[in-house]
């Protein structure tokens, strides 16, 4: 299915693991032009190549820290007039308690999972709405929907990113200017790899092995987690052609584990 975006501009944000790497790879398979970025070099350049021997796209790399304005700058200044602009950024500690969170945390996650994308989206949306078409996708996280202390740090920023988001959709949404918002839950991403071969180290066992003892402690219906390149594909959609009427919507992506009719 051709989703109409082929030589559109895209900003992704947070690309080089996981579910950022994974929008990525799906709006290059789509023939969208990239502009990636991430803090880790290193791990970035590897995204980028990957995705330029998979799909031939054109791929720029950008090692900066985009909840900062020196980073904003940069992004902006590689791609000025973007088409497409998705972010999402490294998670929080998990399994904080909410007593011990201080004033420098809170700085630093309010950045992250609101401020920054926030700036971004006000940066971009007038050149959007000028060109006729624009698709604003922010990954948040589950938490925003559904509180739940183990991720205090992630969940009410990214709940207030969702507000503002929906909030600005209603106003952009005549000039054929989308935003809107995924909320997922558990993927194989960098972080989970990490966490779950920590535990296995302790234990003696596997990531996969720590996995499904997780899916089953929690209740995943769909008895695994996410896979990054199947949420890719609807990020992709959600930023094609197609989906003009999806206006200011926060789509939970988590193998059913959370109970909500809407």
């Amino acid at each position: 299915m051709d989703l109409g975006i082929r030589g559109r501009r895209a900003i992704v944000n947070g690309a080089s693991a996981g579910l950022g790497k994974g929008c990525a790879l799906a709006l290059a398979r789509e023939g969208v032009d990239l502009v990636l970025s991430a803090r880790g070099e290193e791990r970035l350049r590897g995204a980028a190549e990957e995705i330029v021997a998979e799909t031939g796209a054109s791929v720029v790399p950008i090692a900066v820290d985009h909840t900062t304005e020196e980073g904003r700058e940069r992004i902006l200044a590689a791609c000025p007039e973007p088409d497409i602009l998705v972010g999402t950024c490294s998670p929080p500690p998990w399994g904080t308690d909410f007593r011990e969170v201080d004033r420098e945390q809170w700085d630093e996650f309010l950045a992250s999972g609101l401020l920054g994308p926030a700036e971004f989206i006000r940066r971009t949306v007038d050149g959007m709405a000028k060109r006729g078409f624009g698709r604003i996708v922010n990954i948040t996280t589950g938490a925003a929907k559904f509180p739940n202390e183990n991720r205090i740090l992630s969940g009410p920023p990214r709940a207030a990113l969702a507000n503002y988001s929906v909030a600005a959709s209603k106003v952009m949404a005549k000039d054929n200017v989308t935003i809107n918002n995924l909320l997922p839950g558990f993927h194989h991403t960098a972080a989970a790899q990490e966490q779950f071969t920590k535990i296995a180290e302790k234990r003696g066992t596997t990531y996969e092995a720590e996995v499904g003892r997780w899916v089953e402690k929690v209740g995943i219906p769909a008895g695994r987690f996410g896979d990054p390149d199947d949420f890719g594909a609807i990020c992709a959609l959600f930023c094609s052609t197609y989906a003009n009427y999806i206006v200011g919507q926060s789509l939970v992506v988590d193998g059913g584990i959370t109970t909500a009719i809407f």
